[in-house]
């Protein structure tokens, strides 16, 4: 190593040796995002790139910033901006650093991988561990997993970082009828297959659990997404894990279909041995889809939850509720920037519908209402595949309980995503 300076040439080693120890436990090749794709060479035409990696491997597909030894720390920051009014009204212009995240990854001898993640949300307000795994390698068929996971129901809750969406909201259906992100301590397996042609993955876990939020919160309504939680420091609170799994068939260049399910106790049904209310349950089923059709990315979600409410809480708390989300991303073109090997600029579009409660009223028969319509579109600008520039404009209509003239709710959003 003639002319390289000590510290240097130290470093470079250190480098090339976690470069190897990853590539000899990666199943299928090292995550794509790690291997800078903004240096790649040009595609011959503009168009949406469909992911080649499977949703699984999504909490593994990220950039890194450093390494040392076998240890490497990345992570991603989200700022936006919001204007928006309902009813003629409106709070002016809201500026938020909504996440920061910071995450590790470790290789430990040749079948061993670790991999957590801290969140910061709201400016450092809420500070959250959200994934901290151990993945333990037989083949890549089967693979052990320990630790707090993200249980996966559908592909968001798994695939959620906001460098990865041209949207500066996540999807309602996303995060209110499949309650994302969702982490839970819990233990499983997953693997991958590869029948000619095609990837197929599987994910099968049993875990804590949703908790008493999903009735007892402050929404006034069915809300799973305030039963996440509760169960990753101090245990579950009716000692009967959740399972949950997905089943995803993938063909490159095609994209990916994926089924989910999960189910689990949410209610405190039990205290030191004396029953104090019957088992309640939620179950969770779920399609979600990532594909191409000729430059034209789509990716979307269809979600159904049906939950066990106490009878006199009926027709106000929803026991069914369901929703669904599709997204368009289109490469209008690409730049031509110094510095920047592909930068490209899209349009992009989203639909979404979320029912909290379907059905009809049992006294009236008449239906019920509290469903949000939505719709989303703008542009975005990529100067790299892990940044992202966002212009959005965002409309909604909320129909209350008793299905009254929609609310108007819409106003424009800028947002910034970066892993790092």
């Amino acid at each position: 190593m003639a002319g390289w300076p000590g510290g240097a040439a130290v470093n470079l080693s250190r480098r090339v040796a976690f470069v190897a120890a990853a590539l000899a436990i990666w199943p299928s090749g090292p995550p794509a995002l790690a291997q800078q794709p903004d240096t790649a060479a040009p595609p011959r035409r503009i168009r949406a790139r469909v992911d080649s990696i499977p949703v699984q491997g999504g909490v593994y597909n990220r950039p890194f910033l450093a390494s040392v030894g076998r240890t490497a720390v990345g992570g991603y920051a989200e700022g936006n901006t919001n204007y928006f009014r309902q009813d003629g009204v409106s709070e002016g212009f809201n500026m938020e650093l909504r996440r920061f995240n910071v995450f590790l990854f470790s290789s430990i001898g040749s079948r061993i991988r670790f991999i957590s993640e801290l969140e910061f949300e709201d400016g450092a307000e809420e500070i959250a561990l959200e994934t901290a795994l151990i993945d333990f390698i037989v083949n890549p068929s089967f693979v052990l997993r320990a630790g707090v996971l993200l249980p996966p129901i559908g592909a968001f809750n798994v695939n959620h970082d906001s460098p990865r969406w041209d949207f500066v909201e996540r999807p309602l259906v996303s995060t209110e009828i499949i309650p994302a992100t969702l982490s839970e301590v819990g233990f499983g397996a997953h693997g991958r297959l590869f029948p000619r042609g095609f990837t197929v993955t599987y994910d099968a876990y049993l875990s804590n659990g949703l908790g008493d939020g999903v009735i007892l919160n402050d929404a006034g309504r069915t809300r799973l997404a305030s039963g996440k939680g509760t169960g990753l420091v101090s245990g579950d609170n009716n000692g009967r894990p959740a399972v949950s799994g997905r089943l995803g068939l993938q063909r490159r260049n095609l994209g990916e279909i994926g089924l989910s399910y999960y189910r689990g106790t949410y209610n405190t049904f039990e205290v030191e041995g004396l029953e104090v209310d019957v088992k309640r349950s939620v179950r969770l089923a779920a399609v979600d889809v990532n594909t191409e059709i000729h430059s034209v990315s789509l990716r979307g979600e269809l979600a159904f939850a049906w939950i066990d409410v106490p009878v006199e809480l009926a027709d106000i708390f929803g026991e069914r509720q369901w929703g669904m989300h599709l997204d368009a991303v289109v490469p209008l073109f690409r730049p031509r920037i110094r510095g920047l090997t592909d930068p490209v600029v899209s349009a992009i579009g989203r639909i979404e519908r979320v029912d909290f409660n379907r059905g009809t009223f049992a006294s009236t028969g008449d239906p019920i209402g509290d469903e949000i319509d939505a719709f989303t579109l703008g542009l975005s600008f990529r100067p790299a595949a892990g940044t992202v520039f966002k212009a959005n404009y965002r409309h909604e209509s909320i129909r209350d309980l008793q299905g009254n003239v929609p609310a108007k709710r819409a106003g424009f959003q800028f947002g910034l995503a970066t892993y790092f």
